[in-house]
């Protein structure tokens, strides 16, 4: 008889901070919480996620949560926009890439030329490493014998679920983020992937809620948890923030999920024309459906706002603040991370690829 899981171990590895909390599925709140700032090395040959550290973090955290607290389960939640590349031994075979770095956009009129069109992905055309298939485009292109070494493209939260317990996956809502790999309408991979030839090198699509396994043995006895311990699969941040909401509302409803991020979600709402130069995109749940929606990079606005201020706030400095008419122009932002790319000729009528000019989306909420 399966044990009932109450204690679940939520691994959350933000664009600024990690995190592991414990969570209490009856009391439904954290119980105990590690927390790290989340870094970006800039040595090697491109500024990448340093994935050791973040694993050391990670064990000693469950050890030291092990000692106090049961641990019933463990899954994991990250930012988008980023993959995993292993060899045959499981390795990383490149450096998990940093999507602010803007080396892909070196290769944007080869990229633009064999990328989908937004009426089919969904995704529009991102600057920096915002599309995943640019960045896989890039690295192909310029480390060409080290991606031929690739067997296996994990998603970012399925590489650590990887890492737990040696189970290889990806997963749609990490698929569907803006990545161009991915055609919501079909649930299946975009024609880019197909004609590049990336689709074998994708671990098999699971369900975000899916089991994997249990901890590699070894692991467990390291951390001084139960071999038995059940890990799953794991899901995009923002749609971790989108999925309670889909279990016990009726639509339609919005959610808007906060992070360095925000993104606005759509649920069972109108479905007007989506402009991909308006950063409206198509996200995809943890159940495979289409979502439309809009993002922003508030939190990191926010930092950058607030920078040298005290923490606190009260709430006549919000009434204060929502009682004006205030707008705070430009973003302070860089445009290269936080909207859509333009033409290359500056025209919206003209691009490398025709079929990315602004035209309804066919997705709806479902």
């Amino acid at each position: 008889m399966a044990v009932p899981v109450r204690h679940v171990a939520v691994i959350d590895i933000g664009k600024t901070h990690a995190k592991l909390a414990l969570v209490d599925l009856e009391a439904r709140a954290e119980i105990a919480v590690c927390k790290q700032q989340n870094t970006v090395a800039a040595d090697g040959d491109y500024p990448h996620f340093p994935v050791e550290p973040l694993w050391q973090f990670l064990v000693e955290a469950l050890a030291e949560l092990g000692k106090t607290h049961p641990i019933d389960a463990i899954s994991v939640t990250t930012h988008g926009a980023t993959a995993a590349l292993l060899d045959e031994s499981g390795e990383l075979a490149l450096p998990i890439l940093d999507y602010e770095y803007a080396g892909p956009d070196a290769l944007d009129d080869e990229y633009r030329a064999v990328r989908p069109p937004f009426a089919e992905t969904g995704s529009p055309r991102l600057p920096a490493g915002l599309n995943l298939g640019a960045q896989l485009f890039w690295q192909q292109r310029i480390f060409p014998e080290r991606f031929a070494r690739v067997r296996h493209i994990l998603t970012y939260p399925q590489y650590w679920s990887y890492r737990l317990t040696g189970v290889l996956a990806t997963e749609v809502t990490s698929l569907g983020c803006h990545t161009d790999l991915w055609n919501p309408a079909i649930g299946d991979f975009s024609s880019m992937v197909r004609a590049l030839g990336w689709t074998e090198l994708f671990a098999p699509v699971r369900l975000a809620g899916d089991r994997l396994g249990t901890m590699r043995p070894e692991l467990a006895a390291e951390l001084g948890l139960s071999p038995q311990t059940p890990v799953f699969c794991g899901v995009h941040d923002s749609n971790a923030s989108l999925l309670p909401h889909l279990l016990t509302r009726q639509p339609p409803f919005a959610v808007v999920s906060t992070g360095t991020w925000v993104i606005s979600m759509s649920i069972g709402g109108s479905s007007p024309a989506l402009d991909p130069d308006r950063d409206t995109l198509i996200n995809v749940n943890a159940f495979g459906q289409p979502v439309p929606s809009a993002r922003l990079m508030g939190g990191r606005e926010f930092t950058q706002a607030t920078a040298g201020l005290p923490d606190g706030h009260s709430e006549q400095d919000l009434a204060d603040v929502l009682g004006q008419p205030i707008l705070l122009l430009p973003s302070l932002t860089p445009d290269r991370v936080r909207s859509p790319m333009p033409p290359r000729n500056g025209c919206r009528s003209s691009r490398t690829n025709p079929a990315d000019s602004v035209s309804p989306c066919p997705f709806t909420s479902r």
